[in-house]
């Protein structure tokens, strides 16, 4: 193993062609000879870089709208070859293949192409790269020879070891950038079959492969005596906390990363359900503590603030478009104290509101785009194993809703239903929610009170009307699965609840019927179960 190896040639084929000047520049400021491809090589001729284009290598033109240009003995015996090895330079002297000792490459953009939602499979198929990573994979096989970088973030790391080293690489850095190209073409690869796998029949794969990207360390996970960090899925581009854009405050902590994502896909899921309003959603500890639809984002902030007070405290704000300077001034307000908020956007009188408030909170802007993470299912790890599904995409449909009992609803009736059971879903089982129309500001909709993560359903019942106290009078109770028994709707009925929505199911369902139709209490069936374990 020889330490340092002197940079003479180098081929640079790159998609992403940001620094790519300087640090081609830099290289030939070195006498190193650059070879180049196609786009790569206009590039650099235009910013003056002096260019061998790979057909006066090869000897043969790129061809089949560049599918084949650099898959050549000419390029991959140059990058394979075993300097030390006698039969390898023969075989060099005999071919006249000389050594390629840098390869700078970075792959068409699949990852990025196939999250547009209206990408067709030919233009996706178009965006695989093949001669990319063939090249990547050569040259880090061969690392002992051969340095290999595949993302502008390491431009400056080679740089400076070609001036510690007088013009040459050290193997410390070749192998740590062979590792990293592996890891790339191996996250290229995943994504590739993760996006063929999810259009071929047949269900899931035999073979999961799942490859995700390092954003940062944490400073510890769920409690200080646990490591964590936080990975990038390549796939997502819509609105998340991982793609967020953090806009004032103290770094994230692993529970705060996951409690702002559940907050986010509340308001994600009411933006769906009800386009027209504004969408406010508090979490604490995975679950919906204070949720409401309005007209402006003051309106449901404010309801959103007053369904549990006391929990709210520390918790987490999502709003489903952008904050203004009133909601801003709402979290002014004395008794407010919230860790993060999460908007589409902030007007700049929001962000100067918020900064001057608060030195600590977190302030996310997500963006307005609708789409959301290409990758439509959900992974849990267990010891042993991984436990796979597809992610649970169901909106309230109340056109879909069976009347069972009781009166028929008013429209405006089905909006709050629909609400309170997009709340439900989001809450971790067995759940109940119950909620409404707020009497202390017209057009607003919101949560009165919760019980979740309980064992049975009559306890989630009994912990949500004493949460709503005398706000459960007229409300609505929503329940992401059936009732085995009438008598947790008996408490909701006692409460005050007028309108029960429940997915149906159960072999006693017609003594719950009969309950409502007996005291004159709606039961809508949604047909739709929503268990979060």
């Amino acid at each position: 193993m020889v330490d340092l190896i002197p940079i003479k040639r180098a081929i640079l084929s790159v998609n992403d062609k940001t620094d790519l000047a300087p640090f081609a520049k830099a290289l030939v400021g070195r006498g190193v000879e650059i070879i180049s491809t196609g786009g790569t090589a206009r590039a650099l001729e235009e910013a003056g870089v002096p260019v061998t284009h790979i057909d006066a290598i090869t000897g043969f033109p790129e061809i089949m709208d560049g599918r084949v240009k650099t898959l050549h003995p000419k390029v991959h015996g140059a990058l394979l070859a075993v300097r030390d090895n006698p039969d390898h330079q023969r075989a060099m002297q005999e071919h006249d293949i000389a050594p390629i000792d840098l390869v700078c490459v970075n792959l068409y953009p699949f990852e990025r192409a196939v999250a547009e939602p209206d990408i067709e499979q030919r233009e996706a198929i178009e965006m695989i790269d093949i001669g990319g990573p063939s090249m990547i994979r050569s040259a880090a096989k061969n690392f002992d020879s051969v340095t290999v970088v595949t993302s502008p973030r390491q431009y400056d790391r080679v740089i400076n070891d070609l001036e510690a080293n007088d013009g040459a690489t050290s193997w410390r850095l070749r192998a740590s950038l062979a590792a990293s190209a592996f890891g790339r073409t191996a996250e290229y690869d995943a994504a590739i079959a993760s996006y063929l796998g999810r259009r071929s029949p047949g269900g899931f794969p035999e073979i999961m492969r799942i490859s995700y990207m390092k954003v940062e360390e944490l400073r510890y996970g769920e409690n200080p005596h646990q490591d964590a960090a936080l990975y990038r899925d390549p796939a997502s581009t819509g609105p998340t906390i991982v793609n967020a854009t953090q806009l004032h405050g103290r770094t994230l902590s692993y529970n705060n990363i996951g409690d702002a994502s559940a907050a986010l896909e509340v308001v994600k899921d009411l933006r769906r359900g009800v386009p027209d309003q504004v969408g406010a959603a508090i979490v604490k500890h995975l679950n919906t503590c204070g949720a409401a639809i309005g007209p402006a984002a003051r309106d449901a902030v404010d309801s959103a603030l007053a369904g549990d007070p006391l929990a709210a405290y520390g918790g987490i704000l999502a709003v489903n478009r952008e904050f203004d300077a009133p909601a801003a001034e709402r979290l002014c307000e004395k008794g407010v104290f919230l860790e993060v908020v999460i908007a589409s956007s902030f007007t700049d009188d929001a962000l100067e509101i918020l900064r001057a408030n608060s030195a600590n909170m977190r302030l996310l802007a997500v963006g307005d785009r609708k789409g959301s993470s290409a990758r439509k299912l959900d992974f849990r790890s267990i010891p042993g194993g991984l436990l796979l599904q597809d992610r649970d995409t169901r909106t309230a449909s109340t056109e879909q809703w069976r009347h069972a009992a009781g009166p028929a609803p008013a429209p405006e009736r089905l909006v709050e239903a629909a609400f309170v059971w997009t709340i439900v879903k989001h809450l971790g089982s067995n759940a109940l929610a119950i909620g409404g129309a707020d009497a202390s500001r017209n057009g607003v909709v919101r949560l009165f009170g919760v019980g979740a993560g309980q064992m049975d359903r009559v306890t989630a019942c009994r912990l949500a009307v004493e949460k709503a106290g005398d706000r459960a009078r007229g409300a609505i109770g929503a329940s992401d699965a059936f009732f085995p028994f009438p008598d947790g709707p008996e408490i909701l009925i006692s409460a005050g609840v007028d309108l029960i929505v429940h997915p149906g199911g159960s072999k006693r369902d017609d003594e719950t019927f009969a309950l409502c139709e007996q005291r004159g209490v709606t039961c809508l069936v949604t047909g739709v179960r929503h268990f979060r374990h």
